[in-house]
């Protein structure tokens, strides 16, 4: 496993040693002590998620708030996600900074967004399974959120508008500068 730092304060890009052979391949998704050793984090996650969208579904940007703030380790399990991690804590140096990242399939990279973040992701392929590990649970009272156009942010999601699918809730999220976060 390799930890790659981003331009934001504690999110991590973990690229796994894969090991292939005509027969297929073998990689360690997830080792709790090694990510510890590498990241200084706290790898302990109680919940896993899973989700099947189309070309151009947007889900986010998304976070828990406050005592049920959760950290994620995500990965596309099928197909392709641009995935987006913008730091809401406000005594963080990259306060208001995204990153994102491609995550795929085929390069079965994952992505580590620490609590405190908005997260959501853009698919890119015609259909993508995406897997979430959270260390603390969904709690519906504590959701906040950022609007995933926000002009503030600027957040390029690698697809044409037009083709943007958007939940309900994820249309009327309110601006970063609403603070819901």
């Amino acid at each position: 496993m390799k930890i790659q730092p981003t331009p934001l304060k504690d999110c991590y890009i973990i690229e796994p040693t894969i090991f292939e052979d005509d027969r297929g391949y073998f990689y360690e998704k997830f080792n709790e002590q090694k990510f510890e050793e590498l990241t200084g984090m706290n790898g302990h996650f109680v919940q896993d998620n899973i989700s099947k969208s189309s070309y151009g579904v947007l889900r986010g940007l998304h976070l828990q708030k406050g005592e049920h703030a959760q950290a994620k380790l995500v990965s596309c399990l099928e197909g392709k996600v641009f995935d987006v991690a913008v730091d809401l804590r406000e005594d963080s140096p990259t306060f208001g900074k995204w990153f994102g990242v491609e995550l795929s399939a085929e390069n079965k990279l994952q992505f580590y967004v620490p609590r405190g973040f908005g997260h959501g992701f853009s698919v890119l392929s015609e259909m993508a399974v995406f897997a979430y590990k959270c260390d603390n649970f969904y709690n519906k009272e504590a959701e906040g959120g950022v609007l995933w156009n926000d002009k503030e942010l600027s957040i390029d999601w690698k697809l044409p508008e037009n083709d943007v699918i958007l939940s309900e809730k994820d249309k009327i999220q309110p601006t970063f500068a609403a603070k819901n976060y």
